[in-house]
């Protein structure tokens, strides 16, 4: 009888992806991290600011997306908003509901942030436009399974 694949030891290969794609994580937290320094923001303010550029969003919706409770959002929320970066609005769909948006201001920022990270810049220049298709297509390939 087979074993499931879920239960089957991953093999050396596979477990070498694993550990790069685990230092590629780490470095773009790192360059993330830096890069929201350098706008006095913390890594959080600045996932929350990329997220409200985005799109305007719910408080619980935020929640969800960052993984942590709604509370660590309205405190966010109330620092970005004290520096113009963000509002609160009603929601047009339900007025009990405030939703999060960034500012003219607080997408900026969020574009500077995006254009400021350095981490895979040069790695990526390196790369034939052939070469970044095909990881970028090997990336899109591996979210679509996790979705799933």
């Amino acid at each position: 009888m087979a074993t499931p694949p879920n239960t089957r030891r991953p093999d050396e290969l596979t477990l070498e992806v694993v550990e790069l794609i685990g230092d590629i994580v780490a470095r773009y937290h790192e360059d993330y991290e830096d890069a929201a320094a350098e706008h006095s923001l913390t890594g959080a303010q600045a996932r929350l600011l990329s997220l409200l550029s985005l799109e305007p969003l719910p408080m619980r919706k935020l929640a969800q997306k960052l993984r942590c409770e709604p509370s660590n959002v309205t405190g966010i929320v109330d620092r970005l908003e004290s520096r113009g970066l963000v509002e609160r609005r009603p929601d047009p769909a339900d007025r009990r509901v405030k939703l999060a948006a960034a500012t003219q201001e607080g997408r900026r920022v969020a574009k500077d942030l995006r254009e400021s990270l350095r981490f895979a810049r040069e790695p990526l220049a390196g790369l034939g436009r052939e070469e970044r298709l095909a990881l970028r297509g090997l990336l899109r390939q591996m979210l679509r399974q996790t979705e799933d």
